[in-house]
């Protein structure tokens, strides 16, 4: 496998829509080289070991097709669960909170709130129990598609340290994130002897870098906790939108971490990004570090959007994506 990473990411849960997953990674992926693919499973998985937690129709079965289909071809398969942050949408928990609603950090944040009164729910990280349930997912997820790597998430946590939390109340906000990083960290690398892949928005200072916003970068604490956290964990870092420099790649560099640069759609960002983050890296010494890109996707996925995406006959935002995947795979050739 080429030791420069061109990684693609997509939200999958249905077992009704693998042939058409199964055609695009053969026609679209494949011959554009993609060697790694972070596949977004959280809840919307048949889990045997708490069936109560299935919100979704993708097997054991088909997990195993998959990884067969990414081994046999060059792709090393990561399954994305998210950890602590992104437990619903808005007030709506996930499938996880509905049924441990003592796991929830927020259990007062009404169910039919919405954004920009709440973004969405999170675990409790001090909670004695929630590791219990999440690690069963976690492993289930792993040896279901035959994983030697896995992604945690952990993106656009904003709901920590809530003030009528009994166990997190008035701690700091970056203690307890490193301690949710360093708990799965544990769990993933430690015990179970795999590599570990993370969002790095909420290690990212806004102020200092510049991105000056709350969801590229922390406005609330959690940056300080990227010296409190191994760095042996890889680290994705997206930007989705253009900016005149990515200082964050530099920072993630110089703590030592691996960075895997994120772009979306758009492809002009996307260029300027890995062109930046390359040059950072040159600069830093640290090229081995900076391996490649992954290229995100964030729109749903159904028979026809693949099928489109396959035959090249998208529009819009999604032309964009195709453009964006064939112009950074290119790149890094």
């Amino acid at each position: 496998m080429s030791s420069t990473i061109r990684a693609f990411h997509l939200r999958f849960g249905s077992h009704e829509l693998m042939e058409p997953f199964k055609e695009f990674i053969k026609k679209v992926l494949v011959p554009r080289g993609i060697n790694y693919l972070v596949v977004e499973c959280n809840t919307s998985f048949q889990f045997e070991s708490h069936p109560e937690l299935a919100d979704g129709s993708l097997t054991k079965e088909d997990a195993k097709e998959l990884a067969e289909l990414c081994k046999s071809n060059g792709i090393r398969l990561i399954p994305l669960f998210q950890c602590l942050g992104h437990q619903g949408w808005g007030g709506a928990p996930n499938s996880l909170l509905k049924h441990y609603p003592e796991f929830d950090e927020t259990p007062h944040i009404p169910l039919d709130a919405k954004w920009p009164d709440f973004f969405c729910r999170s675990w409790c990280p001090q909670h004695p129990e929630v590791y219990s349930i999440v690690f069963d997912l976690l492993d289930e997820l792993i040896e279901a598609f035959d994983a030697d790597a896995f992604h945690v998430g952990m993106d656009e946590v904003f709901a920590l340290a809530d003030d009528q939390c009994p166990r997190c109340k008035g701690k700091d906000r970056a203690d307890l994130f490193a301690k949710a990083v360093n708990d799965l960290h544990d769990h993933l690398v430690k015990k179970r002897g795999i590599d570990m892949f993370m969002w790095g928005d909420r290690l990212i200072d806004s102020v200092a870098s510049g991105y000056n916003n709350k969801w590229e970068a922390d406005t609330f604490g959690t940056y300080k906790a990227i010296d409190k956290i191994p760095k042996d964990i890889k680290i994705m870092d997206w930007h989705y939108e253009k900016h005149d420099s990515f200082p964050s790649v530099g920072t993630f560099l110089q703590h030592g971490f691996t960075v895997i640069p994120a772009c979306w759609f758009n492809t002009e960002a996307a260029t300027n990004f890995l062109n930046n983050s390359k040059q950072q890296a040159v600069e830093l010494n640290a090229e081995e570090r900076m391996p490649g890109m992954i290229v995100t996707s964030w729109h749903h996925w159904s028979d026809e959007a693949f099928a489109n995406f396959i035959n090249n006959t998208v529009n819009g935002e999604i032309k964009e994506l195709y453009e964006t995947l064939d112009k950074i795979t290119s790149m890094l050739k």
